[in-house]
């Protein structure tokens, strides 16, 4: 039986960009439904059952950041940040608030369908657990895979894709060490060119979501010199 076609939300205030990623996706198999700003964009998630949104950064009315951020409240649906700007803290900058990729302009149209088909095989990889409900420290913390929830204190905790993928991970194999490269290749894909501190900020956001106290966390553990670990119990 056929999958059915995943649906991409395309934002970019430039037509002939959205036109062109949208007839090169569609080609692809993809149903692509565009935006040309960040009110029109929420307005199509609304709608439509979005698996994936390609965000540009610059948008004339609601910033891509904005946008994302505000999809982020509601969704850990994959978001790509598109940006023509080449440094490091932007693309630092879309990690922290919630993207889970970014392509710097101009880019080539078969390395997005790339990424987009590394992000959305990675959401049916499984990175699931024996145990579908797993709870820790008399269920301060509760991962239930079966659902996707994540709740601390009794509080849904909303995270990202690259963050349940490495929190999974970790959970997984608790007693692992996993180095950087090893999280990267989890979070990422095995073909994303990264550095070590896209890592780093998506644990210490992590920590933020679920430990009490991030300098003395008690799941997400630093091995130095080694990598992260699992400390739940």
């Amino acid at each position: 039986m056929a999958r059915a076609a995943k649906n991409i939300l395309a934002v970019d205030d430039e037509p002939k960009i959205l036109e062109v990623v949208a007839s090169f996706l569609e080609s692809k198999g993809y149903v692509v439904h565009t935006a040309e700003n960040g009110r029109k964009a929420l307005e199509v998630f609304e709608k439509q059952s979005i698996s994936l949104v390609l965000l540009d950064l610059m948008l004339p009315d609601i910033s891509g950041e904005e946008v994302c951020a505000r999809l982020r409240k509601k969704s850990r649906v994959p978001i790509i940040m598109l940006t023509a700007k080449s440094e490091e803290t932007s693309h630092l900058k879309g990690l922290e608030i919630g993207a889970d990729d970014y392509i710097t302009k101009p880019f080539s149209l078969k390395v997005l369908a790339a990424h987009i088909e590394v992000i959305l095989r990675r959401t049916e990889d499984d990175l699931v657990p024996l145990a579908f409900k797993n709870a820790w420290r008399d269920g301060d913390l509760v991962v239930d895979f079966a659902s996707g929830s994540v709740v601390k204190k009794g509080k849904p905790v909303n995270l990202t894709l690259s963050e349940r993928n490495i929190l999974s991970a970790l959970i997984k194999y608790p007693n692992k060490v996993f180095a950087r490269e090893e999280l990267i290749a989890l979070a990422f894909g095995e073909d994303f060119d990264s550095f070590d501190r896209v890592i780093d900020n998506h644990i210490k956001n992590l920590r933020q979501k679920i430990e009490d106290d991030t300098k003395n966390p008690v799941y997400v553990l630093t091995i130095r010199g080694l990598g992260y670990k699992f400390g739940g119990e």
